[in-house]
């Protein structure tokens, strides 16, 4: 089986900023690392990060608050069980990294995502249209998020809204909000707003996106828990600024 991708596929990533991968993971894969994750959930192991720690919109004000205890994200995921490290090296994933990349030797960054994102009902939150590339500290901002989705992912539960081509896009610090998110009340962003598409995914599905691509997410309305397994990695040419949060923990060679 390959691991690589077809030119029409390297074409819509590079144009888009994105690609799904549709089942790339098998039935009992997925089964497996959402029992996991369940797992780790139900035992609150930590390290945790809570909705209430983030004050996004929707969430809960504080930990007292109703809800306060909700968690958003399982972290250090590649630490937690051998099967979320084998995931983070499958070839699967690899393979097409080296592809997109155009280099051999990719890295696992752990300091950035490398965690279960959980979407829960009634207490999670909204999350602004921003791009990751702006909170992290690499010597360029080429690095690709792999989202793995152990269960649907569709507009009633949360899931990815993205702005397709803005990673090829360079914008006027004026654009952003102090948080670094789009401010929606600019004609100019409103207008790139309308552009977006709903990643919609099935369980096993892999959504491949640039680390400058504009996403979204809306809340849970559903009554049932949502899970993705999410990594993010980079090419050797592209090391993480020394001394910053982006060296926080060690990057693992793949």
């Amino acid at each position: 089986m390959t691991h690589s991708l077809s030119a029409a596929q390297i074409s819509f990533f590079n144009d888009h900023g994105y690609l799904i991968i549709r089942s790339l993971a098998g039935t009992a894969e997925v089964t497996q690392l959402r029992q996991l994750a369940e797992q780790d959930l139900a035992a609150r192991q930590d390290p945790l990060e809570l909705e209430a720690d983030v004050q996004y919109p929707g969430a809960p004000a504080n930990r007292s608050a109703p809800g306060g205890d909700t968690v958003r994200r399982l972290l250090e995921a590649y630490r937690r069980h051998p099967e979320f490290a084998s995931w983070a090296g499958d070839p699967r994933i690899t393979g097409r990294l080296q592809v997109l990349f155009g280099e051999q030797d990719i890295f696992l960054v752990q300091s950035h995502h490398n965690c279960v994102m959980t979407k829960h009902p009634r207490y999670s939150s909204e999350t602004h249209w921003h791009q990751d590339a702006r909170y992290w500290a690499y010597t360029e901002s080429n690095l690709i998020s792999v989202w793995l989705a152990l269960g649907f992912e569709e507009q009633a539960n949360g899931g990815m809204q993205l702005i397709p081509g803005t990673h090829n896009i360079e914008f006027d610090e004026q654009r952003y909000d102090p948080e670094k998110f789009l401010h929606t009340d600019l004609q100019e962003n409103q207008e790139l707003i309308q552009q977006a598409v709903l990643a919609e995914l099935e369980p096993g599905d892999a959504l491949f996106f640039h680390a400058r691509l504009f996403h979204a997410a809306g809340r849970n309305q559903t009554a049932k828990r949502k899970f993705a397994l999410v990594y993010t990695y980079r090419s050797a040419g592209n090391p993480p600024l020394p001394d910053s949060k982006s060296t926080r923990l060690p990057e693992i060679s793949l």
